[in-house]
């Protein structure tokens, strides 16, 4: 019996028989492309060599582990370039497990727990991610640029040791595992409501019940609730709640529907346990449309019940979000906040003009001015390059529709939030921090609040306590959207990891180089600082061009005026971090 030393990698298609029952003919000729054009071409690069190839994954064989990971990464990536980011449903995404181990030769097929170990891991696998056997660690010494975390160990099926695991996330997904994780309580998945009324154009009102019972949920600090973007990503996918609970690293999960006639409303709802797919609890819910609010908050105290063993007392809880007199202007605020992320041609218009109509349907609506806010921002954000804060219109709007909120209703967290972070970009650091960390310790369960806040300390020179923050934002919102990355890749930065932040903003910046400057700008000072110097004035002259394309100050201005301009915005408070993202600028060829 011939065994030698080799590093494994197992590769497998996530959720291939719903792929294949959508659309059988899509799926395998994607899947044969994908093997012929991008998996077989890059193991062979990597010297490495297929071992068998399955109908829904393969299992390579590498001399070297470092080749090893290589490949899986630049697989990934690939992969991942490929895919559409508006039909995630029907995408190919795979998980890998890389083990370094003995194996048995027998003919051109390898066996043992070599190949055991990495199949298991792959099957642990969050999706679009790579999972990493202890052994295959040990060998790696810092030979790899990447992130790579501990995952703890486990006990893998058939084995009898248990195994320390490595996580190398790549498609934003977080490895979850109770052993590990820093929240203490059970993770609840809130899966978007079914709109049942038989009218399309009401999926806006499944989706705010929805996203409002997160809300309420996240209130607990007993539980961690899974963020709106992971949970409503999975919109239509047809695995069953236990692959659910399996990809967002939630032990439970809540769905239901939403039934809408007239004044009259029925919510349905039932909590599962995702491990066994056992139903915990159901309920019918028949309400006057005026009595919705009450109705959300009953749903989620019973559920609370159910995952928490006991219901929360209102009076325990540090905030309620105010509730609008007129349900009218809720469902205005609805419309609007689900255009809201929406920058097609007209959208942002559109949802301007829902929170102006909720604001003046009831002028005691909070909520209605802070998505004004975020408007507004957004618009100065994208058409105000080189205006001082101080004349730009739609900064002094923003400004002015964030206090406005806060006056209505300082107990809300998000309005806390938003007021923060528009003080931020400000540069009024005192006010951003005071507003940020009290967002935070109202509800310290919302993925949202925790990114901004994290943020907040990078630009005040906590970058480190930033990141850490930053990471439990992740963990909650495991299919986060990309700008988290936005504000990850310059706490990175600012940590001095500049190969990781130079990687977030090569992705951020793959496709549309010249509609991002400023994290133009930060990948060209990732560069110098790696001393890749010819990369760096590249994404340089790419900056110079793109603001100068798009600059809206002094006509007078030129490259030294731009650079200035980057800094300012980059809103940084400390001497020492501006010196550092001006060193960067200036390596790169910038008059910084």
């Amino acid at each position: 019996m011939q065994r030698r030393l080799a590093a494994i990698i197992v590769a497998d298609v996530v959720g291939y028989s719903r792929l294949v029952e959508k659309d059988e003919g899509r799926t395998l000729s994607t899947l044969s492309r994908l093997q012929a054009t991008v998996l077989q071409p890059l193991i062979t690069r990597h010297d490495g060599r297929v071992v068998k190839l399955m109908g829904d994954g393969l299992i390579a064989e590498f001399a070297s582990i470092v080749e090893a990971v290589s490949c899986a990464i630049t697989i990934q990536n690939a992969v991942a370039a490929q895919n559409n980011p508006s039909d995630t449903s029907s995408n190919i995404v795979f998980r890998i497990g890389i083990n370094l181990g003995d194996v048995v030769v027998e003919g051109e097929d390898l066996l043992g727990d070599g190949v055991n170990v990495a199949a298991r891991l792959e099957q642990l696998c969050p999706p679009g991610d790579i999972l990493i056997s202890g052994s295959a660690y040990d060998h790696l010494a810092g030979k790899i640029d990447a992130t790579i975390e501990y995952a703890g160990e486990q006990q893998l099926k058939n084995l009898s040791r248990p195994i320390r695991i490595y996580h190398l996330p790549l498609s934003g997904s977080a490895f979850f595992s109770p052993k590990v994780s820093t929240l203490t309580g059970p993770a609840i998945a809130v899966l978007p409501f079914e709109n049942m009324s038989g009218d399309p154009e009401q999926v806006y009102f499944s989706d705010g019940i929805t996203e409002d019972i997160i809300t309420e949920l996240a209130r607990f600090t007993e539980l961690m609730v899974i963020a709106r973007t992971s949970s409503f990503a999975l919109r239509g996918r047809a695995e069953d709640l236990r692959e659910i609970g399996r990809l967002l690293g939630a032990g439970y999960a809540v769905e239901g529907s939403v039934r809408r006639a007239g004044n009259r409303v029925r919510i349905t709802v039932q909590l599962v346990e995702t491990i066994g797919g056992t139903h915990l609890w159901a309920d019918r819910y028949d309400r006057s449309i005026e009595d919705i609010f009450a109705t959300q908050e009953e749903i989620a105290q019973n559920i609370v019940a159910m995952v928490a063993q006991r219901v929360i007392d209102n009076n325990e809880l540090t905030s309620r979000r105010r509730r609008p007199e007129d349900v009218r202007a809720y469902d205005l605020f609805l419309q609007g906040n689900r255009l809201s992320d929406d920058f097609r041609p007209g959208a942002q218009e559109r949802a301007e003009a829902l929170f102006e109509r909720a604001a003046r349907t009831d002028p005691s609506f909070a909520r209605a001015h802070t998505g004004l806010a975020y408007i507004y921002l957004n618009r100065a954000s994208d058409n105000g390059i080189g205006v001082p804060r101080e004349r730009d219109e739609n900064r002094i709007r923003a400004l002015r529709s964030a206090e406005t909120a806060f006056s209505l209703d300082p107990s809300d967290p998000r309005v806390q939030c938003t007021l923060g972070y528009i003080c931020l970009t400000w540069r009024d650091f005192k006010r951003a921090e005071h507003h940020l960390n009290l967002a935070k310790s109202m509800n310290s369960n919302d993925a949202t609040i925790l990114i901004l806040w994290a943020w907040m300390q990078g630009a005040l020179g906590r970058a480190e306590r930033g990141l850490a923050g930053a990471e439990i934002a992740y963990r909650m919102n495991p299919l986060y959207p990309s700008w988290y990355n936005y504000y990850k890749s310059r706490l990175l930065f600012l940590s001095a990891r500049y190969s990781e932040a130079a990687l977030l903003l090569e992705q951020r910046t793959f496709d549309t180089p010249d509609r991002e400057p400023r994290d133009m700008a930060w990948r060209a000072a990732s560069y110098a600082h790696l001393d890749r110097f010819e990369d760096a004035e590249r994404c340089a002259e790419v900056f110079l061009n793109a603001v100068s394309a798009r600059w809206c100050g002094d006509k007078a201005a030129g490259p030294a005026d731009y650079v200035n301009w980057l800094v300012d915005v980059s809103y940084l408070s400390e001497d020492r971090d501006v010196l550092r993202l001006r060193v960067g600028l200036r390596r790169a060829g910038l008059p910084a």
